[in-house]
């Protein structure tokens, strides 16, 4: 409905929209909202987002700002408007859409997103000419990071270039009224991709709906490849336990949980429990897999003996867990594949390994023949492959300060030379819970992350990341931009597959970095490469401590200004590389942008022959021990333990000596290792790991609230904190954890007791280091960061305890606490250290 101005007077207003802006439908919703608020102008897209020139009423422009806002597009997100009067000489008569502008490249490229209600309808509908079509997608879904080759992002720009659009798709790409209205992607039957089934001889199979016979395998018990938006999966019935063992065994991916898709919310509610904010995230643009608990079975169900499921998954799917991660479809194929499947199927990436997931139909062919019964293909390129993205949601008191998703800063307003700048207003989503990102890549990548205070002008940075779970950023105007998930750099294939990623992004980007930031750890293939980098270009090279890096990254994402004085950092993780040379992971830092001070650590207990004490907890089990207790007193007191036993088989004269020489056994002050050697004397993964973290991961799965609450009852296991000779760091020592534990295994009490106690004894023991370190500090502020907290009971009892004591607790929401963000550190941390910048401060 028009609005009433006839006492409003006429302005002239040139808009600044900045944000994820472009590829998104934004113009069209501008022009719709232009003539629903009776305004002349144009609105065009450049380098730095969208431009609107707009003439009208002072209140028609109020409220067509207004409704920008509000009517936003779905994947959409204005992160500021600037509004100036316009001091052209242009006259305007109607509204229209410019021609894009070429500039400066600074707008964002919009990540792949889930398939939008109304393409899932149209699908769906048999009078739709998208029916059973697996690529309908229009501005609010589909591809947009897997398919871009180059910027501006344009159809000849994508891997859909090569599918000339039929009159029917041509006329609604350039509708205006259209939802499809310059949509890249667009496609139908008649002139886009298309599917076919081949068997893992290559010959393809003779089907006229290779869709709905791809259901059927699935439901025979056969293991298909399939090609989807990123990458190719591996799926199968995960109902059926000969066909997922069958699939551990070809994959060989041996105990790591399986990621499973289901058809809707209702699937999923037969297995696990879902709050409010978990299904938002399933429902969502970014589709992520979410980590949910497992309706438990009525032994254990004791609060609500009714809430149980009948259902049934195979064993085999995450063993030793009590979390599956669940996926709603993301792609009209995936909708089209479950349609008649009351149950869910694992979905997992398609390669061996370790590996790198397939992208390319000739590769899935060779790598993927081996595993899979049949394959489901297509000819639209993968570009760029962008893994599905990991969340869970955990309890929290505070309120999320940023939310990747949605909503934008401020609106700043010139009148006169003075800027105004205003906080918005607008209504945003409260939640007393917390998402985690564990893994982050589609749907968010490569969404910017907005730099804190003191960040707008800083300089073009490279971070390259870790070695592990890698994730590299590029810096600049204010924004932090994190590739998707590349995964651990070790492997050969996942390297090369880091560095062709890193070229587009620089390219795509148009970035030209004055510095590069890597991890201290010099044996780091992405240390080594940045090195390369740096000296090829002739670029300040900045080695930024692990830890330091894990903290400062928990800073940005939470909006702590540039200037602010020094505050406590908790890093527990499994190792990292340190100031000294030795391996750090227990770190109590007092930090800020530039630099930290180490005011505590856990005690440093040797990795016994190095990198095997990662992959064989008992090593570490072993190192606590000797480092609490004499072998012969252990067996003395505690020789019919299984534990004795099983540790007095191995050579321990020899390990003895290689702790006491230090031969390949360097000292640790690792908080990852502290949980190995915990779970391995439980007996998890004792004698060896197949996956990182394993054993820490099926140890939290053991702890029940009935478990915790007994452990209020009669206490927690202790630690002590003290300072070793001649040094001035606190100390958390674990010594008298080992010798209540033991008592316990005496007794026989049950693991998931012994595991409650634990969790809850070093919550309590990290809370009383922080009391003791309080007059140090300057901040009541404390940092959370570091794979360990991925660790929801360990994160939830510290920040409950330290909340207690009147601290504010930051924690991650925007990057992962595990390395997967740690470029992000890396990179403010060097934009620091770079200056040039803060006299805009």
């Amino acid at each position: 409905m028009a609005i009433n101005n006839h006492l409003s007077p006429i302005s002239q207003e040139e808009i600044r929209v900045r944000g994820m802006v472009q590829g998104v439908g934004f113009r069209p919703t501008v022009y719709r909202l232009a003539k629903t608020c009776n305004l002349k102008g144009e609105v065009c897209n450049d380098g730095q987002g969208v431009l609107i020139y707009v003439s009208g009423t002072t209140d028609a422009i109020a409220d067509f700002v207004q409704r920008l806002q509000t009517d936003c597009p779905p994947l959409a997100k204005i992160e500021s408007i600037d509004r100036t009067f316009y001091q052209g000489d242009r006259t305007f008569h109607d509204f229209t859409i410019a021609q894009s502008v070429n500039s400066t490249v600074q707008t964002q490229i919009p990540a792949d997103a889930a398939t939008c209600p109304q393409c899932q309808a149209e699908t769906f509908d048999s009078r739709s000419r998208w029916y059973n079509y697996p690529f309908t997608n229009c501005t609010h879904c589909g591809p947009r990071l897997s398919i871009i080759r180059s910027i501006p992002y344009d159809r000849k720009q994508t891997s859909m270039a090569e599918f000339a659009m039929c009159p029917d798709c041509d006329r609604e790409y350039h509708d205006i009224e259209n939802r499809r209205f310059h949509a890249q992607p667009i496609a139908c039957p008649v002139c886009g991709p298309r599917v076919w089934l081949e068997g893992a001889n290559g010959e393809k199979i003779d089907t006229s709906n290779p869709i709905d016979t791809v259901c059927t395998l699935l439901q025979q018990g056969e293991i298909v490849a399939i090609k989807g938006l990123g990458g190719i999966h591996l799926a199968c019935d995960a109902t059926n336990e000969t066909t997922v063992q069958q699939l551990r065994s070809r994959k060989q991916r041996y105990h790591k949980p399986f990621a499973l898709m289901a058809r809707d919310l209702g699937v999923i509610e037969q297995y696990c429990t879902l709050n409010a904010q978990e299904k938002e995230l399933f429902q969502s643009p970014a589709a992520p897999i979410v980590l949910i608990d497992v309706i438990p079975n009525r032994a254990n169900c004791r609060d609500a003996p009714w809430r149980v499921s009948t259902a049934k998954i195979a064993d085999s799917v995450a063993p030793g867990q009590t979390t599956l991660g669940f996926m709603l479809p993301y792609t009209p194929l995936h909708h089209l594949v479950m349609q008649r499947l009351d149950y869910p199927i694992i979905l997992t990436s398609g390669n061996l390994s370790d590996e790198p997931q397939c992208i390319d139909n000739q590769d899935a062919r060779l790598k993927l023949g081996k595993i899979a019964d049949y394959l489901l293909l297509h000819n639209r390129d993968i570009v760029n492959r962008v893994d599905d993205s990991v969340v869970r949601v955990i309890p929290s008191k505070r309120q999320p300060q940023n939310f990747d998703g949605g909503g934008f800063s401020h609106i700043r307003v010139t009148k006169n030379d003075n800027c105004e700048t205003r906080p918005y207003k607008g209504t945003m989503a409260r939640h007393t819970l917390h998402t985690q990102i564990l893994r982050r890549a589609r749907g968010y990548a490569p969404k910017p992350i907005p730099l804190p205070p003191g960040f707008e002008k800083c300089p073009p940075i490279l971070a390259m990341g870790s070695e592990l779970k890698n994730t590299f950023c590029l810096l600049r105007d204010g924004q932090a931009i994190l590739s998707q998930h590349l995964g651990d750099l070790e492997n050969a294939a996942s390297f090369n597959a880091y560095q062709t990623t890193l070229n587009l992004y620089l390219n795509l980007f148009d970035h030209k970095p004055s510095a590069i930031a890597t991890d201290k750890h010099p044996e780091y293939l992405s240390t080594k490469l940045g090195q390369e980098l740096a000296t090829a270009n002739n670029l300040t090279l900045h080695s930024i401590q692990h830890h330091h890096a894990h903290i400062a990254a928990c800073m940005a994402e939470n909006d702590i200004p540039l200037t602010t004085p020094p505050l406590l950092g908790i890093a527990l993780d499994g190792l990292g590389y340190g100031e000294d040379g030795t391996i750090w992971g227990g770190e109590f830092l007092l930090a800020d942008y530039q630099g930290f001070k180490r005011l505590g650590r856990f005690k440093p207990i040797a990795m016994i022959g190095g990198e095997q004490a990662i992959y064989q907890p008992w090593r570490n089990t072993y190192a606590h021990l000797m480092a609490a207790l004499d072998w012969n007193k252990l067996k003395q007191e505690y020789g019919e333990l299984d534990l004795i036993q099983f540790l007095d088989q191995k050579p321990h004269p020899l390990l003895n000596q290689l702790i006491e020489k230090g031969i390949n056994s360097p000292l640790a002050s690792s908080a990852g290792r502290l949980f190995d050697a915990v779970a391995a004397a439980l007996g998890i993964c004792r004698t060896n790991c197949s996956y990182e973290g394993q054993a820490a991961i099926e140890m939290e799965a053991l702890v029940t609230p009935d478990s915790l609450n007994y452990v209020k009852e009669v206490g927690a296991y202790p630690f002590n904190i003290g300072k070793l000779d001649q040094e001035t760091e606190l100390i958390l020592d674990s010594y008298p954890l080992w010798l209540a534990l033991l008592d316990d295994l005496q007794q026989t009490m049950p693991k998931s007791l012994i595991a409650a106690k634990f969790h809850q004894g070093l919550a309590d023991a990290i809370t009383n280091m922080v009391q003791q370190l309080r007059p140090d500090l300057i901040s009541n502020q404390v940092i959370l960061t570091g794979g360990v907290f991925q660790n929801r009971i360990l994160l939830t009892q510290v920040r409950e305890n330290l909340e207690r004591m009147g601290m504010r607790v930051l924690t991650h929401s925007l990057v992962p606490p595990n390395d997967g963000g740690l470029s992000l550190g890396q990179a403010v941390i060097a934009a620091r250290c770079r200056g040039g910048f803060r006299d805009n401060l």
